[in-house]
């Protein structure tokens, strides 16, 4: 008897192209999330190259970050106007110009300038893996292909520094975008013949550029942005350094949201009533959340092992990369159960793991081994990774196939906008509680070091707290695909005699 083969069952499945699709997206993707990262342990090095201040150098990590900020935004335009492949492209190539002219700079002025053509390649890509995946994995595979996605995200912050840690000691700094270069000609070529060309865009077709919400939203995301990081380097709120872009941050991102409700000849950049979905809004804001509490704890272990442990940048590095390995072993199986049992389940287990591993964290002495806290980091990455990928799967199965780039857009923004609270947070902690612990001046102290990450750890519990409090807005159990109104049914199969030989069937 032939077998009548489901084909919806069929469209569940990871296929091989689906996965050739997610390996050359990731490709081209980790450049940009490794990059952001990686610089940050050069900064001794190429103060004493150009010779400058550690404060001018900082400009090569913060210029990327604000052209980052600002091109996402415009990004999800783009999309529609010039299509996805063409726009993979064009940003892959100009993150290589950006990435070779760094590689070499002869001056600070002329690194922070290409790491702007670097930030600006980046802030094109960085969305387009999110659009490129969702679109290829439809709703029924959204979970799992983001777990698998999240696997580079959560690896990317862990592994960048100590990847450029490496490369800064064995081959130089100018090493750290060179190696760019034969990995992003390799993604290029691969997209030529992977990424789908998509539908052909006619010259002048496509929706206007909101050039007016594109002046609000991008320069205001950027504000606050380096208002925040500002405030975590620094390690105080309350200085004009920080107050003064913060607030106008908030004053042009408030002008955006009225811009947005009342535009009507272009499309907005972020359709703001997007947010009047519930499980849109959960789904963007537990995200955020978990963006939050990473870079929280990424922030607050490294110092707390080089302060209480006396070990080297190295070290804490590799110390801290447990948290990231947990996050990457938790995503894939997060995903998948979130395609059969929807997000909350998952979130919600997530969400208590994390929470008890936060614990674990506090619980820690000043004199405890480091292998207690690399346990509780990794405990702390398995929740934060079971919470991730069903929070992205659920945001992209309640969005229309339209709404995609300007969903991935959002959930950029407020990932950078989460990891740089984190960050300043933490550093406002540290410097509260530990007597300027952010600085480093009193954490030898031990005593009132110590107190400030303890004090770190009880605001990542808080975060936990809020994610497990969220987790039921999330979206439930996805709906099973209909079968088509003229599809024909199959016909159902006989009753199996126990016993009987099936080979004459």
């Amino acid at each position: 008897m032939s077998h009548i083969r489901d084909d919806r069952l069929d469209d569940d499945r990871l296929d091989p192209g689906l996965l050739r699709l997610i390996g050359v997206t990731l490709l081209g993707g980790i450049m940009g999330i490794l990059d952001s990262t990686m610089v940050t342990v050069a900064a001794d090095t190429l103060a004493d190259e150009f010779n400058t201040s550690l404060s001018a150098i900082s400009w090569a990590t913060t210029g990327y970050l604000l052209a980052l900020t600002v091109t996402i935004p415009v990004t999800s335009w783009a999309v529609g106007r010039f299509g996805v492949r063409k726009l993979w492209l064009f940003g892959l190539v100009l993150f290589l110009i950006g990435s070779l002219a760094s590689a070499l700079a002869w001056n600070v002025g002329s690194l922070v300038v290409f790491r702007v053509v670097q930030g600006v390649g980046a802030g094109v890509v960085d969305p387009l893996v999110l659009v490129i995946l969702a679109r290829a994995a439809g709703p029924g595979r959204a979970g799992r292909v983001m777990g698998m996605m999240g696997v580079v995200l959560s690896l990317g912050p862990v592994l960048g520094p100590v990847l450029g840690g490496v490369m800064l000691e064995s081959m130089g700094w100018r090493s750290m975008f060179y190696i760019n270069l034969p990995i992003g000609i390799v993604a290029v070529l691969l997209a030529l013949r992977v990424i789908p060309a998509g539908p052909p865009v006619a010259r002048g077709s496509g929706p206007r550029l909101d050039v007016v919400g594109a002046l609000l939203m991008a320069p205001g995301f950027a504000a606050i942005l380096f208002a925040l990081a500002e405030a975590g380097e620094g390690g105080r709120l309350v200085t004009p350094s920080v107050l003064t872009p913060l607030v106008l941050g908030v004053a042009l991102v408030v002008g955006y949201v009225i811009h947005a409700l009342r535009v009507r000849r272009t499309e907005p950049l972020i359709d703001i009533r997007l947010f009047s979905s519930r499980g849109f809004a959960a789904s963007v804001t537990v995200q955020g959340l978990v963006g939050l509490a990473t870079f929280a704890v990424l922030f607050a272990l490294p110092l707390y092992y080089q302060v209480l442990h006396g070990h080297g940048a190295r070290a804490a590095g590799l110390l801290v990369a447990p948290l990231g390995l947990g996050s990457a072993l938790a995503m894939p199986l997060a995903g998948r159960l979130s395609d059969r049992l929807g997000a909350r389940g998952p979130v919600r287990g997530g969400a208590v793991v994390a929470a008890l591993a936060s614990v674990g964290l506090i619980r820690i002495g000043a004199d405890s081994g480091e292998v207690w806290s690399v346990l509780a980091a990794f405990a702390v990455g398995l929740g934060l990774g079971g919470v991730s990928a069903p929070t992205m799967g659920a945001l992209y199965r309640t969005l229309p196939p339209e709404k995609v780039p300007q969903g991935s857009s959002v959930v950029y923004n407020l990932n950078q906008l989460g990891g740089a609270l984190g960050v300043a947070c933490v550093a406002l902690i540290l410097a509260a509680v530990g007597s300027g612990a952010a600085g480093g001046s009193a954490m030898g102290g031990g005593g009132a070091g110590f107190d400030g990450f303890l004090g770190a750890y009880w605001f990542v519990f808080a975060v936990t707290l809020v994610i497990l409090a969220a987790s039921p807005l999330l979206p439930g159990r996805p709906e099973a695909p209909a079968a088509p109104a003229d599809a024909p049914s199959a016909p159902p199969r006989p009753p199996v005699r126990r016993g009987s030989d099936r080979r004459g069937e």
